[in-house]
């Protein structure tokens, strides 16, 4: 099958992936304008974004930016965004992505479009609001959803507020890497898995103007972007499988760590944001399992479930401070986050991006994946 290209509102990719946001620090610049030069979408996380250019922001003594005003830095984020597109060298796209959950929302999604992101793709709850902050500019909005329902609230609130729709939206199903939309015991039912929700959704998506319809949370392998692309999907986002490139913007530990995880290291566990993170089980997890709290007191006030740290003293971490621990590399104290199939990746090891999409589009062998399995690779 040749890979449809996927086109949302001004915005034309040749090639039908969208690179998933992962923060803090997983994908910037070098991730997202190296998949961008490849013709995809490269995507950039919003969050913490002051980790990425520390001499940009005010920082406690530990290096921790202080107050959501410099975690999530209007100046650095502007930074990485022209940056990706100077790595680009002007094909794909360069998307942000916004965790409605983020205090300061509707101004990190001003920053990022008067920094000239092509799309905007929001997630961690329903972005109802997203649309007011980017009046005046040409950026396409993406949300996330996980049911028929939430998109149908989306578009009904949109409509009557702002007379203006989704230009596409990202249906993710249980699998992925990071915050889930699901309750925990949810994740593991039939009836929540991707394949079972896209239906409905694709049924949903065509009441509102054939909204098109972008799958993520467990999309592993050129034939499951090619089973989704037949049945209705516009396109995939996928994220875990990019962690393991050269051009990943994470450290070289973090991406040991992905690599040498097992299946039963990858589990779910509560976050302050309110719902279940799929993480890697490393030192810092094994203490919090055992019963140690390892909150350490809010300092960036980074999500506004949390309430300025009430909620992560409850579940003994601060989320800014144990992603931005792995982002510079720290093992013992970080939080590592994982999509369900990233235990594959050990049979893929650190490839460059050009390489890996050359396996996702079915040009050169994926050595994940069994050549004469049929159907899914995992379902």
């Amino acid at each position: 099958m040749n890979l449809p290209k996927l086109r949302i509102r001004h915005i034309e990719a040749d090639v039908p992936i969208i690179q998933g946001g992962m923060g803090v620090g997983i994908s910037w610049e070098r991730l997202a304008g190296a998949v961008a030069s490849y013709g995809a979408i490269g995507v950039v996380s919003a969050v913490g974004t002051g980790y990425r250019h520390p001499d940009l922001v005010k920082r406690d003594k530990f290096g921790r930016p202080v107050g959501s005003v410099n975690a999530h830095s209007a100046e650095a984020l502007t930074r990485i965004i022209q940056n990706a597109k100077e790595l680009s060298g002007g094909r794909g796209a360069i998307g942000v992505n916004i965790l409605s959950a983020i205090t300061d929302y509707g101004r990190v999604a001003r920053d990022a479009a008067a920094a000239g992101a092509d799309l905007i793709i929001s997630g961690a709850g329903l972005p109802l609001s997203l649309p007011q902050y980017v009046e005046g500019y040409e950026v396409a909005l993406v949300p996330i959803v996980s049911s028929a329902r939430a998109l149908n609230v989306i578009c009904k609130t949109w409509k009557r507020r702002y007379n203006r729709l989704p230009d596409a939206i990202v249906l993710e199903g249980p699998k992925s890497g990071g915050h889930q939309g699901f309750k925990y015991e949810d994740c593991f039912k039939p009836e929540y898995q991707l394949e079972s929700l896209l239906p409905s959704v694709l049924e949903e998506a065509r009441k509102w103007g054939d909204i098109p319809v972008v799958v993520a949370g467990g999309v592993w392998s050129y034939r499951d972007i090619e089973w989704y692309i037949r049945n209705g999907a516009a396109g995939v986002q996928m994220a875990t499988r990019f962690v393991a490139t050269h051009e990943c913007d994470a450290p070289l530990i973090y991406k040991e760590i992905v690599l040498n995880a097992s299946e039963e290291d990858i589990i779910l566990l509560k976050s302050p944001v309110g719902y279940p993170l799929r993480v890697i089980k490393t030192p810092f997890i094994e203490r919090l399992l055992g019963g140690v709290n390892g909150w350490n007191g809010c300092v960036s006030n980074c999500v506004t479930p949390c309430n300025r740290g009430e909620e992560a003293k409850k579940v003994g971490f601060c989320i800014a401070d144990r992603l931005g621990a792995a982002w510079l590399g720290n093992y013992e104290e970080g939080i590592f986050i994982i999509g369900a199939n990233g235990h594959l990746l050990k049979k893929q090891g650190i490839v460059h991006v050009r390489e890996l999409l050359d396996m996702l589009t079915g040009k050169i062998p994926d050595p994940t994946v069994d050549p004469v399995a049929e159907g899914f690779t995992v379902s």
